[in-house]
């Protein structure tokens, strides 16, 4: 009989608005268990605590990575701060689930995943989609042949501040911290590409909308190999979008919500023939956050982990600060 695992101790640095959706999550998944939060405050870190009967708590977050208690933790910290802490945490033996972007630069990226690699810890992104089932399911049928020889994704991933916070108070209007809509919003529709195509490309155009020194609204045209295209927009000054299409020669795939499903139970997507006709697919199953949280830990859990999560991640990086100079410089980038 196989020996169960231990579940994964999870310690939070920091108590932002992301966590109030990871940490029941992490309180839900198999294999985990919420155990300690940090933050500046410890007053901060104590009423979050209570809130979700958390019960180790300390005023810093060098103070968590020194618990004992805990195995990994999870950095949903302002993006300029990613590299720093993911280096420390995987210093102390802890495995790492971070935010995206990874960094504030690939150069930064490549160290954190060097520095999980040397302490033998598992690092991933938190980018929550790739772990449902439905993205298999919709992989599966990319790369199966049935969509005919591929030739274009378009994708995009916006929303609309009405009212633009200060960067006082929004981390990612500040360019100091790796704001903008392309390392928020971008990052997913670049992810998604990257999935489809598998490769990276050798022409990227791209343009933006800069408001104090951030991307608010971004498009980009990327060329690939064979004369593969993609295609896809991010925006904070846009109505609320999270679409996908992969286009083959006689069928397409479009799913209208692959970054946040519109149910956790019964995820969708189609498939349209050259034709007119459509096939609609559901895909059973549960909050994608639950999906990404028990992946991880058994990962964690396992001693061996999988960097092919990291090199995912540090590609999707390399590709978004390419981008990000086409469109501050205005020039097209040749690979």
């Amino acid at each position: 009989m196989q020996q169960e695992l231990k579940p994964i101790r999870w310690g939070i640095l920091g108590t932002g608005r992301i966590t109030q959706k990871l940490a029941p999550a992490m309180q839900e998944a198999k294999g985990s268990e919420l155990v300690a939060v940090a933050s500046r405050s410890l007053d901060s870190a104590q009423h979050w605590a209570d809130k979700y009967s958390v019960k180790r708590v300390h005023g810093s977050y060098q103070s968590l990575l020194e618990d004992p208690e805990v195995d990994a933790v999870y950095l949903p910290l302002p993006n300029s701060l990613h590299s720093t802490w993911t280096i420390k945490a995987a210093e102390h033996k802890k495995h790492v689930l971070c935010e995206k972007p990874i960094g504030l630069s690939a150069s930064e990226g490549a160290d954190m995943l060097a520095a999980c690699r040397e302490h033998n810890v598992q690092f991933m992104d938190g980018v929550m989609w790739y772990h449902h089932p439905r993205c298999t399911e919709m992989l599966n049928i990319v790369h199966s042949g049935k969509l005919g020889p591929l030739r274009k994704v378009t994708s995009a991933f916006s929303f609309c501040w009405h009212e633009i916070p200060t960067p006082e108070h929004e981390f990612r209007l500040c360019p100091e911290h790796g704001g903008g809509a392309l390392y928020d919003l971008g990052w997913y529709c670049v992810g998604a590409i990257l999935k489809v195509f598998k490769s990276m490309p050798e022409h990227i155009v791209a343009t933006a909308r800069f408001h104090n020194g951030v991307d608010m609204g971004l498009s980009t045209i990327l060329t690939f190999k064979d004369g593969l295209q993609a295609t896809f927009d991010c925006a904070f000054d846009t109505c609320f979008r999270n679409w996908l299409e992969v286009a083959g020669t006689t069928h397409s795939l479009v799913c209208d919500d692959f970054v946040q499903p519109v149910s956790d139970d019964k995820t969708r997507f189609w498939i349209h023939d050259e034709k007119g006709k459509s096939e609609e697919f559901r895909v059973p199953g549960k909050n994608q956050i639950v999906y990404l949280i028990e992946d991880f830990c058994a990962l964690a859990a396992s001693g061996k982990p999988d960097y092919s999560w990291g090199e995912h991640s540090l590609k999707t990086q390399q590709l978004c600060d390419l981008i990000l100079k086409s469109a501050t410089t205005g020039q097209a980038i040749k690979l």
